[in-house]
């Protein structure tokens, strides 16, 4: 399959969608996932187009890489979550829903079970006060 310019991240990049921006660079967009497995559930869209891991130029897994791993440790301390689950899907058997390449970094806390992936909507006020707090751990 090929990539699509129209899908819901592409159009978020291109400012056509609102979002609850986290973090923005050169390579990457970080925001909020507003369908949340748990609390502080973000996501970290690289800005190439890709449609998922299987196609993306390791030009680009290089470039977003080092960042996933700061915004997972700054979910982390922004939530005071127990740990910290990274999840990226390849195809829709594979439960990928959006094809533009992107990862999942998921607060896990102990005794809490995650929602189910694409769940109910969070909270808007939730959201932004969240994204503040992540954002300011970065």
């Amino acid at each position: 399959m090929t990539y699509d310019p129209a899908n819901i991240f592409a159009k978020i990049l291109k400012g056509e969608l609102p979002c609850h921006k986290v973090h923005e660079d050169e390579n990457a967009l970080v925001m909020m996932d507003i369908f949340p497995q748990s609390k502080g559930h973000t996501l970290l869209i690289p800005k190439a187009a890709s449609r998922n891991l299987l196609d993306a130029d390791p030009a680009t897994l290089s470039s977003v890489m080092p960042l996933v791993q700061r915004v997972a440790r700054a979910v982390k301390a922004a939530t005071n979550a127990d740990g910290v689950r990274l999840a990226q899907f390849n195809e829709a058997p594979a439960g990928q829903t959006v094809f533009h390449l992107h990862f999942h970094i998921i607060p896990v806390y102990d005794g809490v079970a995650l929602g189910a992936h694409g769940g109910g909507k969070a909270d808007d006020a939730e959201l932004a006060t969240l994204a503040k707090d992540i954002a300011a751990h970065l």
